[in-house]
């Protein structure tokens, strides 16, 4: 503590970020103040009044550097961007750190316009990020469809460009590039489109739309019809992809809505953007405390974390709560009525959901949990049976006989992990062996490549298949490492190895319920697997009788129709693009003929 004053001694009463480490030399905690030597002096006298968490925070203090930045609002920018790189364990941490998509103008000759994960600031100028891939391409789409703009990554230099060392490629045909690869678009034309392009990344649409109507009209005046025809169109993309945003009054130009509520340990916000009178983005995000913070710190924290570097933030900040503190340039206002206030509501719906949903998750969890020990304790298992495979067999009278496996985790479905599987050993309608055989080829593959086990195998029969998979689990030495039960379809009676009588599970029991869940979907896996097999055949089996129609057309039809029925509908028009003229005629002929 003494050495603590001495350094705080040193500190400046100046803006600026603080650092604090541990004895492991690790950054625990960075901070940001308008008043350096305050803040920082504040941990560490009348610690009695600090709640638990900062007072373990100051237990852990070794070390202290400090920042000084001109601003208070530098001071955030840098506390934003070392909480970015150190993700220092007493800092606020946003829930969803995953790479949010950008769109990136690149620095180039005829700069291109494409998305990135990450920013690259060699690359070029970036807008973003996109909270939804599905917007951005959006927004990228429309952009291509109002402007020429190239998509190739060729280097169009002068003297590449004054030797044609590129060919004009298929965009130029179809109208989508004007083939500045070849001179035939100029510099300075093609950098007006581009200026135009990049008001719309930053969701200026006025001057795009005025930048059409002009050129609109000049064509119009000089009987350029067709020209005309052409902006006209581009402008009707343009109002339709502004129509799409919620236009709510035009008169309130440009500015953010940031809405906040909290709890003890999570704070949930949401953040809109308005220009020109039109939410152009929206934004939730779920905020962990770690040291108790207040509403007012949380707001300006998650700034930097939701506007984006380049965008202006002099702009008003509309928001549910006061933020008197507020480092310049960030001015908030709450507005108590009209339509600034109903921006706020809305935004504070959104941040109302977002709670509702991260309880509902929680409980849920909470749920999914109860359910797994009470199956545990349903079937006496050792572990609780967080990770659960379940088998099924399915055949048409012994033809195409298939098998899945479904998995479930923490009592939920993890269909990146349901495996199919086509009976190779087994010849006829032989359910045992077939649940011998996949059971088998399952477990030895974990094996092999040394992979997690399940905690519970469920066999969809009784006693005959569980103990067929008994033996292919003892054949792998698996048996004895992993429990295993059989559930019986029609009295949902659970059978367990070495016990002759089986278990019933209460009907209402939700132990029960998670078993039935996995049955069925084993069930329904099993057999859209097997109908799927034996459209495939059906298909193929039709198609060998005609001579001309060899194999790579059987696979185009087999993926394009997938069903005999669904070719001989198809028409002579719909089946020559896709196999061509000749093989066509061939199809609809034999069609014709197997019908007379």
């Amino acid at each position: 503590m003494a050495a603590a004053k001495d350094f705080i001694a040193q500190v400046p009463h100046s803006p600026g970020v603080y650092k604090y480490f541990n004895k492991q030399e690790q950054l625990i905690y960075v901070g940001k103040a308008k008043d350096l030597k305050k803040r920082v002096s504040s941990y560490f006298s009348k610690s009695a009044q600090h709640n638990r968490k900062t007072q373990k925070l100051v237990s852990e203090i070794v070390a202290i550097q400090f920042v000084v930045t001109p601003t208070e609002f530098d001071a955030l920018l840098l506390e934003n961007n070392l909480i970015k790189q150190n993700q220092p364990k007493y800092n606020i941490l946003l829930k969803d750190d995953k790479s949010f998509p950008y769109i990136c103008v690149s620095q180039q000759r005829f700069p291109r316009i494409f998305s990135m994960r990450n920013i690259e600031n060699s690359q070029g100028r970036f807008f973003g990020p996109y909270t939804s891939v599905v917007r951005m391409k959006t927004v990228l789409d429309l952009v291509n469809k109002i402007y020429t703009l190239r998509t190739c990554t060729y280097n169009l230099s002068e003297q590449n460009i004054a030797r044609k060392k590129y060919k004009i490629c298929l965009e130029y045909h179809i109208g989508n590039c004007k083939g500045p690869c070849q001179g035939r678009q100029t510099e300075e034309e093609y950098n007006q489109e581009l200026k135009q392009a990049i008001n719309i990344l930053k969701g200026n649409l006025t001057a795009p739309r005025t930048y059409l109507e002009e050129r609109m009209k000049a064509h119009a005046a000089k009987l350029e019809f067709e020209k005309a025809e052409l902006y006209k169109q581009k402008l009707k993309q343009l109002n339709q992809f502004y129509n799409k945003a919620i236009v709510v009054n035009p008169k309130l130009g440009s500015l953010y809505v940031l809405a906040l509520t909290s709890t003890d340990k999570k704070a949930y916000v949401n953040f809109l953007k308005i220009n020109s009178g039109a939410i152009i983005q929206s934004q939730s995000i779920e905020v962990k405390k770690k040291l108790d913070e207040v509403d007012e710190h949380i707001f300006i924290s998650v700034i930097p974390q939701l506007v984006p570097a380049q965008a202006d933030l002099n702009m008003v900040f509309l928001s549910n709560i006061k933020v008197p503190d507020a480092p310049a340039p960030i001015t908030v206002e709450v507005p108590k009525i009209g339509d600034k206030r109903k921006l706020v509501d809305m935004a504070l719906k959104n941040a109302l959901l977002l709670k509702k949903n991260a309880e509902q998750r929680i409980e849920t969890s909470n749920t999914a949990e109860k359910t797994l020990r009470l199956l545990q304790k349903e079937l006496s298992l050792t572990t609780l049976p967080v990770h659960i495979e379940c088998f099924d067999n399915s055949n048409m009278q012994g033809t195409h006989p298939v098998a899945s496996m479904v998995c479930f985790k923490n009592g939920k479905p993890s269909k990146k992990d349901y495996r199919k599987f086509t009976i190779k050993t087994v010849t006829g309608p032989d359910d045992f062996a077939s649940m011998t055989e996949v059971v088998g080829r399952r477990y030895k593959r974990l094996i092999d490549e040394k992979l997690p086990l399940p905690n519970l195998i469920l066999i969809d029969g009784g006693k005959g298949q569980l103990s067929a998979a008994i033996t292919a689990l003892k054949e792998v030495g698996v048996y004895g490492k992993v429990a295993v039960a059989g559930i019986a379809k029609k009295l949902e009676e659970i059978y367990l190895p070495g016990d002759q009588l089986p278990i019933h599970i209460n009907k209402k029991s939700p132990a029960l319920k998670l078993i039935q869940q996995l049955r069925d979907e084993a069930h329904r896996f099993a057999i859209t697997f097997h109908r799927s097999k034996r459209s495939k055949s059906q298909i193929v089996s039709f198609l060998d009788n005609i001579k001309g129609i060899g194999p790579k057309t059987k696979d185009v039809l087999l993926k394009t129709y997938k069903s005999p029925a669904k070719i001989k509908a198809a028409s002579l028009q719909d089946l020559q693009p896709l196999i061509g003229k000749t093989k066509a005629e061939l199809l609809i002929q034999h069609i014709k003929n197997a019908r007379l």
